[in-house]
């Protein structure tokens, strides 16, 4: 017993001497030097400001959370924040007006991973690491899901840290705040970037912290750490989210800062052939002038030709209330007429203004335009500069060509050569412009929009099992545009209609982001969409991260859509309207129809200011395919059902491009279904199992009658991908099967004596195998 004795005290002793050697390992680490120590942090509060003009856009929950950073200690882009670690906090201002204010009240004991962070090849418990962000929220419950936080990562930009956007430090912090929360005060934490200027890295100086929650400031050689309990902390606009203001400079200085920024940033320089240097030449003095002439109207008209000279409709001049005056002047008077070109070549009435200038002088709808002002009609459309310019497709430029090729000031003489139908002999009138401008809203490409619209617009279409959706714009309220989105396909789903039209045509564009997620409910698989290229000051070049691949980030298997899709196209089309459309025609997914391609805008887009108050737009990054080749812009998405213009489809009732797409989905599903062959089972009888096969093209049918009614379950066994649906005798679609990772029906209610049609069916119909059936009661 003495020895037993013994032996324990020498355990004691010796386990007692390791700890100590332990704990005088851990405090040769020096402890952090504290400032302003009230015990920790327990409420934050703090301001945004953001100079960002698109900040606010599509913006229905902002959010400001708690961040978890283990993405960035792990350098795990596609980390995505565990919804249990988000702590909400509160927005406690107006949050459309910069700069806004917000509170977080913090946790006792926050739900995010710890992190063992400094490197000695020791497990510890290490730390929890946020950082203060400002998010948006669009899907589902008020936290955010990987569809909010564009694919993961860390670090939104608007943060309490500041990221590095170069290729050299790419995403490393720079500086700012991180809040800390430690479970004890063993446990060490960088009090420095070391070296590499990398933090979380091996060569990191370490120091001891205090439990609880400590604020860490970055922006010091050696990190200052607080613990005031209601410190403030304010969000950071990161490099790349605040807008360049050139507007306290004169007026040439700005223009040569802003050409420099075109230089340098404008994504399409290559693409589009510009000669910066020639910009320089034509154009400086045109400011020099405006300045010295202290002119507010010609510095407006130099800033709007410089911008109209560059064809891409992203460009924004924002000229429009000191040229105003000048718009209205030259194109207030009409001739009480609209034209259109048709496929053939030929430029025709397409409108006329009851008792206006063109009827009274007898030109009839339908009439050919032969020449304007003694002008041969091509010459003079391809002479006029649209007040719309600038444009990223000839046809667009063309089509507003034509809008204004017969706009003129008013009570001008203007002389028209035209033919009328049935005449064998041009005719030649002096017509004088009217205050009218009927024959202007006619042809513009948002006639028919009154502003009431909702962001997305769905019906059924009359005599017919499809549903007709209509998306106005990708910029309006992203909750709600989501929320009726799935709403849409919900109930397209469960009245098992037969085809989806989506309706483009007059969608401005808006979240290129909202736009590829809600193109993905039409797909089984992330696809990748493609990548983007923006100007790196490091290389001086367009780079693109390999790591920000857009994809489709999948909606639920319930809330997608299998059946037949088109979607109808025109110029009004841009930017995001784009995206959703050409990720449609992916995999032959939709059919493309229209008249018309859309406007050919790609590109992600910043905002920069100028004197007299304007507001440019200018596209900073390119689309890219998965070869590196430029995509949309200068392009569009080009219809591959194209309705033809001519005086057929131009003077028919009704709309004939959402007839087009309805002829092709009757004719598509028509040959669909002739391709498959149904092959009649045996009948199902309860609990007596059916084995059978299937082919690619087949459906088999097994009749059951319901005898005494009750609940069952269908029961298939397969290896062929098979699902079932269910279906009356006469073969209408009762029940739309699942899918192959769900293939039967559980607690199937049944009435008595009533006969149905369980169907044995495969994804596409291109799926083969052996498989087993059967009808069992439920327990």
């Amino acid at each position: 017993m003495r020895y037993k004795k013994n032996w324990l005290a020498l355990l004691v002793l010796l386990i007692g001497t390791l700890t100590s050697l332990a704990v005088g390992e851990d405090t040769e680490l020096p402890p952090a030097e504290i400032t302003n120590d009230e015990g920790g942090a327990q409420i934050i509060s703090g301001e945004v400001v953001y100079t960002n003009g698109f900040f606010t856009s599509g913006v229905d929950q902002p959010l400001v959370i708690l961040e978890d950073q283990t993405g960035f200690v792990t350098r795990n882009r596609g980390y995505d924040i565990p919804i249990a670690s988000q702590v909400l906090g509160q927005i406690t201002s107006d949050f459309f007006t910069s700069p806004f204010t917000y509170t977080v009240t913090l946790p006792q004991r926050p739900n995010a991973p710890l992190n063992d962070v400094d490197h000695d090849e020791e497990e510890d418990q290490g730390v929890v690491i946020y950082a203060i962000a400002y998010w948006t929220n669009a899907w589902g419950d008020p936290y955010l899901e990987e569809r909010d936080l564009y694919g993961g990562g860390w670090s939104s930009a608007y943060a309490s840290t500041r990221v590095n956007p170069n290729s050299d430090r790419f995403l490393e912090y720079d500086g700012g705040t991180v809040l800390i929360w430690s479970p004890d005060d063993a446990q060490a934490f960088p009090s420095g970037f070391g070296d590499d200027d990398k933090l979380f890295t091996d060569d990191d100086p370490l120091v001891i912290v205090p439990s609880g929650y400590t604020l860490v400031n970055m922006d010091s050689d050696v990190f200052t750490f607080d613990r005031s309990a209601t410190p403030t902390v304010d969000l950071i606009e990161g490099e790349g989210s605040e807008a360049d203001d050139f507007s306290e400079l004169s007026y040439t200085e700005a223009f040569d800062a802003m050409l420099e920024k075109y230089r340098k940033e404008y994504a399409y320089t290559e693409l589009k052939t510009i000669d910066w240097d020639a910009k320089a030449e034509e154009f400086r003095p045109l400011f020099e002038q405006a300045e010295a002439d202290e002119d507010v109207l010609a510095y407006g008209l130099a800033l709007r030709d410089f911008v109209w000279s560059i064809p891409d409709a992203h460009l924004s001049s924002g000229t429009g209330d000191i040229t105003s005056d000048l718009f209205i002047q030259e194109t207030d008077g009409g001739t009480g007429m609209a034209i259109r070109r048709l496929d053939d070549g030929n430029v025709i009435v397409n409108f006329l203004l009851p008792e206006g200038p063109a009827e009274a002088a007898g030109i009839e709808l339908k009439a050919k335009i032969l020449s304007i002002n003694g002008v041969e009609i091509d010459e003079a459309i391809s002479a006029t500069r649209p007040w719309s310019l600038p444009f990223s497709t000839d046809q667009n430029l063309e089509l507003q060509q034509l809008r204004y090729v017969i706009r003129f000031p008013l009570n001008t003489v203007v002389e028209v050569e035209y033919q009328n139908p049935g005449d064998t002999e041009p005719q030649t009138v002096s017509l004088i412009t009217i205050a009218e401008r009927d024959s202007f809203r006619v042809s513009s490409f948002a006639a028919g929009l009154t502003g009431y619209e909702l962001p997305v617009e769905y019906d059924a279409i009359d005599g017919t099992n499809y549903v007709y959706a209509r998306i106005t714009s990708f910029a309006d309220n992203d909750a709600l545009s989501i929320s009726l989105w799935e709403r849409m396909i919900d109930t397209a789903n469960a009245n098992a209609a037969e085809g989806i039209i989506i309706d483009m045509r007059q969608n401005g564009g808006g979240s290129s982001w909202l736009a590829d997620q809600m193109a993905a409910y039409f797909f089984d698989e992330p696809l990748e969409l493609g990548n983007s290229e923006a100007y790196d000051v490091i290389e001086d070049a367009f780079i693109s991260d390999p790591n920000s691949v857009s994809k489709f980030i999948l909606p639920p298997v319930e809330q997608r859509w299998e059946g037949s899709v088109a979607v109808l196209v025109g110029p009004f089309c841009s930017s995001a309207c784009e995206y959703f459309s050409y990720n449609m025609s992916l995999q032959d997914r939709a059919a493309i129809v229209g008249q018309y391609a859309s406007g050919g805008l790609a590109g992600g887009q910043e905002i920069f200011y100028m004197p007299e108050g304007l507001v440019l737009q200018l596209s900073v990054s390119r689309s890219i395919d998965s070869e590196g080749k430029a995509v949309i812009e200068g392009i569009g998405v080009v219809p591959t059902v194209k309705v033809p213009v001519d005086e057929e489809t131009l003077f028919a009732e009704g709309d004939v491009v959402l007839d087009a797409a309805i002829a092709y989905l009757d004719e598509s599903i028509a040959a669909a279904a002739a391709s498959i062959e149904i092959v009649e089972g045996e009948t199902l009888e309860i609990d007596v199992p059916l084995e059978g096969s299937i082919a690619p093209g087949q459906r088999i049918n097994y009749a059951f009658n319901t005898g005494e009614g009750g609940i069952i379950n269908l029961v298939i066994e397969t290896e062929a991908g098979a699902y079932v649906n269910i279906l009356s005798p006469e073969g209408e679609i009762l029940a739309d099967g699942t899918s192959p990772e769900d293939p039967g029906w559980e607690e199937l209610e049944l009435p008595p004596n009533f006969d149905l049609v369980f169907q044995v069916v495969t994804e596409e119909d291109a799926g083969e195998g052996t498989f087993t059936i059967s009808v069992v009661p439920s327990e």
